[in-house]
Formats: structure tokens, sequence, C-alpha cells
């Protein structure tokens, strides 16, 4: 139906309920019968009503709205276009006839009109719900969260076109709100029978709306949600509900990173600013996952100079696009360097004069390193020692080494290696001025090496997911967060320490694996298989992030722990340096020597 042909029959219809309301009042104020002296005045008035009301409904737009999404604005609409209508069509009987219509009249006229002009477009609502209900299946879809934003996204799938989504009802854990109705859908339980729930409504897919709810039970209500099969989306964050964004295309999927269930992070925004606004900011590692975010966040503190550097040019060419896209006024140096070159590292901090050094360059990846011990000895030891020996020399006043986990009771060359750079900066904040310190976590959700990637690749695949051991446990934290930590932690530092995030607890990876699968929309084992592969080489269990010798202070921040230093003798410590850089081209077996009699606690399981 055209939109004029549609105008032109409302507006018929409409008038024929202005002369019925009119005909049903008369008859009510005078029983069966009109008296015929009455006529001509319900005739005059008939037709000021006519005039006068179809004017006001047109001058309300009320022939331009889509009555098939009409709700409480459209009522308002209707009384403020009838009351206008009949309070001027009650004076035209008394200008042309000099008659007054009776008050009764005039009121069960306006009070009809407006029923049966309600029912009219509301009718017409109702029919058109329940016919696009009836073709075509529909995706059957629960709201977790019956507060504001509930009722936002809510009152979208209810009012809007979304002709292939059907709202079935709420879940939440009021008591007040159980067995209740909220636009008109019900709240059907609370978080204790959403299995229950989803297998009676045949839900397909459940919508997360609690955008203000500590993460911890919003990770509760995701894990409850996957495990009835439907798929799981959710309202991104606070922020859009404060400013207004809410709808239904601010709903996105839940991604891992939402079920480890931490709060975000908070900051001492200005205790940051004082070490890092206005000075010559240095990150080795630029182009890498951590890397690269550090450069993201340093950034916003306003640096004088960032400098950017990295082997890899290719990786180091897109984070430097992307900061210039981003904050076009901040002074950023690209350097394409090795830090295994020694000489090239003098000419950076000889040219360059750093003032803040954030070391994020390194091997990590522990496999490979086992297979190729020098490699990682060159560089995350000899590297680390060529970066922070330019620190100290060419005066920097704060050197933040990003370290890992694996650092602690190390069964691998890769955690063997950074221990050894803890020990070599721990060892040369005793004798500079530049205050040294390292920061210590464990695996990062999104990194270039991390399982989730790997993962995820082998889900497109369609499987089989491969995990290398069932009791296999990792902490996890997003990038972003441990970025944030690291800096922070800087912030802290008064030389010498070992500062250890707080990872939250440790996952099972086998778990991880489950939730990504499920998250995928398919059912692990059944659908995904998942493979046990057996432990790699240099590879345990589970992680720690504290050695025996070492003792654990809390500090400003509830999330960063320091690890008291043990006493180290830098003259061994040299003297086994000089001993790697002899045989560091030699075979690989004595270079796993001088690591075991470095490293007491290194365990040589490969």
């Amino acid at each position: 139906m055209n939109t004029r042909w549609r105008l032109s029959v409302l507006l018929l219809v409409d008038i024929a309920i202005i002369w019925f309301s009119i005909y049903i009042s008369y008859l009510l104020r005078f029983g069966s019968t009109i008296p015929d002296m009455y006529y001509t005045q319900m005739l005059v008035y008939g037709l000021g009503s006519t005039l006068f009301c179809g004017g006001s409904l047109y001058y309300f737009r009320l022939y331009h709205r889509v009555w098939q999404y009409a709700s409480i604005g459209e009522i308002i609409g209707i009384v403020k276009a009838v009351a206008v209508g009949g309070i001027l069509s009650w004076f035209i009987p008394i200008l042309l006839l000099q008659e007054m219509v009776s008050i009764a009249i005039v009121i069960w006229t306006l009070e009809t009109m407006l029923i049966l002009m309600g029912a009219v477009r509301f009718g017409w609502r109702v029919f058109r719900s329940n016919r696009n209900r009836e073709h075509g299946d529909k995706l059957r879809v629960v709201i977790i969260g019956a507060g504001d934003c509930g009722v936002l996204i809510a009152r979208e799938l209810t009012n809007r076109a979304f002709t292939d989504w059907e709202l079935l009802g709420f879940i939440d854990d009021a008591p007040e709100k159980q067995k209740m109705h909220i636009l008109g859908v019900p709240v059907l339980g609370s978080r204790n029978e959403i299995h229950r729930i989803a297998e009676t409504f045949n839900i397909e897919q459940f919508i997360i709306a609690m955008p203000s709810a500590p993460k911890r039970e919003i990770s509760n209500f995701i894990n409850l949600a996957l495990a009835t099969g439907a798929k799981v989306k959710m309202i991104p964050a606070i922020n859009d509900l404060i400013t207004g964004k809410i709808s239904v295309k601010a709903i996105r999927d839940v991604e891992v990173e939402d079920l480890l269930g931490r709060d975000p992070i908070v900051s001492d925004l200005q205790g940051i600013a004082n070490y890092v606004q206005g000075k010559v900011v240095l990150v080795t590692g630029a182009g890498g996952s951590i890397g690269s975010e550090l450069c993201r966040q340093i950034s916003t503190f306003t640096p004088d100079t960032l400098l950017l550097l990295g082997h890899g040019e290719n990786s180091i060419y897109l984070i430097e696009m992307e900061l210039r896209t981003k904050f076009p006024w901040l002074h950023i140096e690209t350097i394409i360097a090795d830090i295994q070159d020694r000489e090239r590292m003098e000419q950076v901090f000889n040219r360059f004069r750093p003032q803040v050094v954030f070391h994020a360059a390194a091997h990590k990846h522990v496999p490979l390193m086992e297979r190729n011990p020098t490699e990682a000895v060159k560089n995350n030891i000899f590297g680390t020692k060529n970066v922070a020996d330019c620190a100290d020399k060419y005066g920097a006043e704060r050197f933040v080494m990003i370290s890992s986990d694996k650092a602690v009771n190390p069964t691998s060359i890769m955690g063997a290696t950074k221990r050894i750079a803890e020990m070599y900066v721990q060892s040369l904040d005793a004798i500079s001025k530049t205050k040294f310190v390292a920061v210590r976590f464990g695996n990062v959700l999104g990194s270039r090496g991390s399982v989730i990637p790997r993962f995820k690749e082998q889900i497109i695949r369609g499987g089989p997911v491969t995990v290398t051991h069932p009791d296999m446990i990792r902490y996890f934290m997003t990038i972003p967060e441990a970025v944030q930590l690291v800096i922070q932690a800087g912030s802290f530092a008064k030389g010498g320490e070992i500062f250890v995030l707080d990872m939250g607890k440790p996952v099972k990876i086998v778990a991880l694996a489950e939730d990504l699968i499920r998250l995928s929309g398919y059912e692990p084992y059944t659908e995904i298989p998942i493979e046990f592969t057996g432990i790699r080489e240099g590879e345990k269990l589970f992680e720690e992030l504290l050695t025996s010798e070492e003792t654990v202070d809390s500090t400003q921040h509830d999330r960063i722990y320091i690890g008291k230093p043990t006493d180290i003798n830098r003259a061994h410590l040299e003297l086994e340096f000089k001993r790697l850089e002899k045989i560091i081209l030699d075979d690989q077996g004595s270079v796993r020597d001088v690591i075991e009699n470095l490293v007491p606690m290194y365990e040589n399981v490969s």
C-alpha cells in the first residue's frame, strides 16, 4: 500500500470515527431518540469536528507515522490532536447557531474518538506483528538484564523492522521483576533458570545487556549462556549507555577476554604522566604485540619524542602509520635496528638520549628457542645487556624491562634467558644512576605467540583443536591491561625491583579451547574435536610468578606487587657472560651448561 493510498484510507476511517462518536454521544445524552431540534446542531458540530479534528490529526503528523511500531508517543499524539480538535469544534455551533453543545456530549465524543482511533492504530500494529511472526523462522532471542540498557535494546527489537528477530523475554536476578512484563515482554526467570529457559523456549541467542555490571558477574552469565549451546552477544561498555549510543548496532560478539571476568584497571594517570610526559621515550620491539601497545598508550601522555625501535621494517611502519594518524602532533622517530648490534645501540642512544626506556624486544617462543638456544642467548641476554648498558652510559632516568613468568624456576631456554636478563638489569641498578626494573607477567591474549590465534585458525578449518595436555594451565591477561600495568609499574620504580602483575586466576588451556569453540557457534568434542598432542620441549604444566627465594610486597596499586630481589654477585655474572661470549658459536651443550650455572633453578627437561 503506497503512502497516499494509506493516508486516504486512514483519513476516511477517522472521519467515520468522528461521526460515529458524535452520533453515539447524542444517543447517550437523549436516549434512543434524538430530538429533531438537535439534528442541525449535531450536523454543524460534526462538520466542525471533521474539519478541526482532521486538521489537528494532520498537524500532529499522525498520518505520517508507521503504526506497525506504535508506542506511548503515538498515544500522546492522539490525545493532543483530539483534545485540540474537540475544543475548537465546540465553538462552531456557538458561532453559527448561537447554541452550546452539552459538555457531556463533548466529553463522550472525545472519549469515544480516543478509544476508537487508538484501537484502529494499535490493532494494526498487533495484526502486522502477528503476520510477521507467521512468515518465516525468526531468531529466538532472550535479553539477560532487565535494567535500563536491556529495556532500550528490547524497545529497538520490538519497535523496528527486525523481521529476523523474535524477543521472547528477559532474564534478571531481581526478585521484584520476576513474572513481570516490561514493554509487554515477560521476565522469564533468573540466572539459575537459564538452562531451563533455553530448553523450554528453544532459545538461539542471548544478549547480555548489563554494561555496568562487574566483569566477574558478566563472565558468569556468559558461561551459563554458552553452556546451553546458544550464541551469546553483549553490550560492550557503560560509556556507550552514558553517551546515548546504546542500540542494537552496539551489540557485539563475546570475546575470550570477556570470560576472564576481571574488572577494568584503574591507573594513577598523574603518576604516569610525571615520568613520561615531555620526555624522550624509547620502546624496543615497538612493532611487536606488547611493544606496539606500549607505543599507543605512551602516546596519550604526550612524550616529547617517541622512538620506535625494531628489527622488522614492516611492523615498525604499521605502528608508525597508526600513531601518526591518531596522534598527528606527536614527534615520532622510527629506528630500524637489531639490539644485538652494540655499535648501533650506541649510535641510537648517543643521538636521541632517551630518558625513559621500555625494553620489549625479545625472542619469546618457547619451543623455537629450545631448538635455537644460541639465538635466545644473543637476543634475550646480550641484546638486553646492550640496551641496558647504553641506558646507563647515556644517562637514562628509567629502564623498564618486559619479563615473563617463564623466568621463574625455568624449564626452557627462553625462560632461563629472561631470568638472566632480569639478573643483569638488577645488578646494573646497584651501580647506576638509572633506575632499572623488570615487570614480570604471563601470557597475553591476542599476542603473536598466543594460543588464541592458533585455536581460531583450527576452528575455521573445522578442527581438530590441538592442546598439549589436559592439565595445562596458564595465567592470561589482555594486551592493553598488561601494558597499562607495565607503564604504571614504571612510575613506582625506585630501582632494582621486579614487579609482578596480578594475573588473576590461572586458566586451563583446554577450557579456553572449549570456550573458543562455543563462542564460534560449535559444540566442543562433537562438532569440533579437541586432540592432546603432548607437552612440547621446554614447557611445563603451570607457570609461577615468583621464585622460592623472592618475597613479595604490595604497592599503591592492587594489581601490582614487588618481588624483592635476591642478592646477585655481579662479578660472577660478568665472568659467566664472558664464557657465554666465547662459546656462543660453539656447540649448544656448552651454552646450556653456562645457563645452568647462572640460573641454579633452571631445569633442562628437553
